[in-house]
Parts: C-alpha cells; structure tokens; sequence
C-alpha cells in the first residue's frame, strides 16, 4: 500500500527495547525563532496536539508505571524542532501543501485569543497568500518532510 501522511508511522515494530524503530513518516515543528519562551513553547505544545488528532494511529500505547497506574498516549515518534523566519514558514507551509502533508498553522493572532473557536476565528481571517505564521507542524513520509524543512536549523 503506497505511504501517505495518516499512515501507520512503524515501519519496523519490535518490543524488544535494543532493537531500533525505523519510521516512514516524520513529524517536524518549524517555529520562528524570534518569539519568547513561552510563545515557543505555548506553540509547541499546541502544534503537538495537531499532529495527534491529525494522526491518531502515530499515538504509542498508554504508559504503565510499576504499580500499575495507567498514564496518557504520546506520539510513538521522535518530533524535530526547527527554527524559521516568517518567510521561512511560508516557504515551509508552501512545500507542505504542495507535497500533500499533513499540516497544522499557528498564526500570532492566536495569542490574544482564549479558546479554539477563536483560534480558528483569528486563523481565518488571515490573507492565505501570507498568514502571520509563527508555527507549522508538518506530519508525512520521512523524505518529503526531509525535503519540506531542508536548510532549516534545529530550534536551540
């Protein structure tokens, strides 16, 4: 069955814990590199969640701890952390529809807003040839989200 960006993200599962995991898809976050900590992490976190509700199959299984206290699902996949001007998240936004990736925005309206009917509110009305993007999360096969973030340099 050819790769799509909601495929299974294990290309390779084992349960043993030496053995490594190859994935076919990755998960990238592209964030610009001039907001404050917090708005980076604010950002992070909310692209994060994107990428789960877009593709729920990446979720890994419910953590256990020893005493038998279930924790929630994380996404079962490294996620990479970019950092881009604003003319770099067009391009990146751009190449991402292009190749048909899974893509979740952030505009900087969103910060002055309370809830997500706002959010999609603030992110509607944005020109679509230019929104004011401070974040992207991109989801989809390994290469074609290798060559989406090329150039970009990993968030420090």
């Amino acid at each position: 069955m050819p790769d799509s960006p909601m495929s299974n993200s294990l290309m390779t599962e084992t349960t043993s814990s030496e053995a490594p995991v190859r994935f076919d898809t990755k998960v990238a976050l592209v964030i610009r590199a001039d907001l404050a900590a917090w708005q980076k992490l604010n950002v992070a976190a909310f692209l994060a969640t994107g990428v789960a509700a877009a593709a729920p199959e990446a979720l890994g299984e419910p953590y256990v701890d020893a005493a038998d206290r279930r924790y929630g699902r994380m996404l079962g996949q490294p996620i990479m952390i970019f950092a881009a001007d604003g003319d770099q998240l067009r391009a990146v936004r751009d190449s991402a529809l292009d190749r048909g990736l899974t893509l979740v925005p952030y505009v900087a309206a969103m910060f002055a807003t309370g809830h997500d009917a706002a959010n999609r509110a603030a992110f509607r009305a944005e020109d679509p040839a230019a929104p004011d993007l401070v974040g992207l999360a991109l989801r989809g096969p390994k290469k074609a989200v290798d060559k989406t973030v090329k150039g970009l340099v990993l968030h420090g």
